[in-house]
């Protein structure tokens, strides 16, 4: 493959989702219909790349011009609660719950020894200040199932302790909808039972 193809394929690559094949697919497709495909992304990259940056109160996606973003802006949302998440778009799915309405707290990741990513690196500092300048009565964490994902929980509950928060929560366990119990995993069916409610 040609030099600039070979780099265009392997910068596709890097995006979650894309394999190898299906980027050397799409690198294709963008020099082959330049002006329909690769001119309007080329664009679309740089405008976002200009425009678009994290919320300086939350962590979450927002534009320069929109900071605080409108989900921190929004007075109708509970200023009293607050989740918190590993990354930007872990927002966007529980907001399409409707099921909180709140407000949130980006960390930035979760701790892990592997990556380097410890306490200092992820955003606990300002969700303490949060939690004091705001009044936060309650904080919801949502952070992944992985090993990490109980580490940074755990640490949260811990640091949060004595912090005046008058609940800690997790997300609670357990099978998704529409799923056999055939075909979930032990640990899915152990947090499933430990998490089970009472009719």
């Amino acid at each position: 493959m040609l030099p600039p193809l070979d780099e265009l394929e392997r910068a596709l690559a890097r995006l979650p989702g894309l394999g190898r094949r299906s980027a050397a697919r799409a690198a294709l497709a963008l020099v082959r219909e330049k002006d329909r495909l690769l001119a309007p992304l080329s664009a679309a990259l740089q405008a976002a790349g200009e425009a678009v940056v994290c919320c300086g109160r939350c962590g979450a996606f927002t534009t320069r011009e929109a900071d605080p973003c409108r989900l921190c802006s929004d007075d109708t949302r509970d200023g009293a609660k607050i989740c918190v998440v590993e990354e930007p778009a872990d927002i966007i799915p529980i907001e399409g719950s409707g099921a909180f309405r709140g407000r949130y707290h980006v960390l930035g990741g979760k701790l892990s020894p592997v990556r380097h990513l410890g306490p200092d690196k992820l955003r606990f500092g300002e969700l303490k200040a949060r939690i004091e300048r705001e009044g936060i009565e309650e904080v919801l964490i949502a952070v992944s199932t992985d090993m990490e994902g109980d580490a940074t929980a755990g640490y949260l509950a811990e640091v949060l302790k004595n912090s005046g928060v008058k609940r800690i929560s997790r997300l609670a366990f357990g099978l998704p909808v529409d799923s056999g119990i055939a075909y979930s995993d032990p640990l899915t069916l152990r947090r499933a039972i430990a998490n089970r409610f009472t009719f």
